[in-house]
């Protein structure tokens, strides 16, 4: 009787990646590709954006969030490359972390490294702690922003700051184009031309000039 030949189960092993974002294609990515090689990153590993950082639709994040599997580690050099608008940044942080179980190690950041070591504190709890406070920092900043932009309009406008384009002084021939278009002698287009101003803008002078002369 012969025995039958047991198959050991393979486990996969963990592979480490790196994310790299710049906001245009003018910049260069050369430092935080550097960073990450110095840390130990295989260059084929290392996923790199051109793109804006208010949004999560970037094409090398989103082959890279397919990649990653359990036990995975996406380092970053700093936060601000993951992403700007922290609402998707921690929904994104809590994707990479909870659903697909895998790490992430900001190296400008230290605390923000969700690897457990032993029995210290800097594992995702404290890591999903700072990105809340983080987050609600921000949020106020940005509330607090446009509470001082809407103040400093409020203040401007009551010393007489005029905002917006400077309104357009009629020229002195504005009356006798006028008069002309009116009596039907010449188009909105040739009246505008003679004035060098826009037609859109002659419409608007002549619709004000009849309302004042009706009054």
């Amino acid at each position: 009787m012969t025995t039958p030949i047991q198959t050991s189960t393979l486990t996969a092993t963990s592979t480490d990646y790196g994310y790299v974002r710049v906001s245009t294609v003018q910049q260069h990515e050369d430092r935080q590709v550097i960073a990450l090689l110095e840390h130990g990153i295989l260059r084929r590993n290392i996923f790199v954006d051109k793109q804006s950082g208010k949004t999560f639709d970037r094409k090398d994040y989103q082959r890279l969030l397919r990649k990653l599997k359990p036990g995975d580690c996406v380092f970053l050099k700093s936060l601000d490359r993951f992403g700007r608008n922290y609402d998707e940044l921690i929904d994104n942080w809590r994707v990479i972390t909870k659903e697909k179980q895998a790490d992430i190690v900001v190296l400008d950041f230290p605390l923000l490294d969700t690897r457990v070591k032993n029995q210290d504190l800097t594992g995702r709890f404290i890591c999903d702690l700072i990105l809340q406070i983080m987050g609600y920092l921000a949020e106020m900043e940005r509330l607090m922003n446009r509470q001082r932009q809407a103040e400093g309009i409020a203040v401007a406008k009551a010393k007489g700051v005029k905002f917006g384009r400077p309104a357009l002084e009629r020229p002195e021939a504005f009356h006798f184009v006028y008069e002309t278009w009116e009596r039907g002698e010449i188009s909105g287009r040739s009246a505008a031309k003679a004035l060098g101003i826009a037609q859109r803008t002659f419409i608007i002078w002549a619709s004000e000039h009849s309302a004042t002369v009706s009054e």
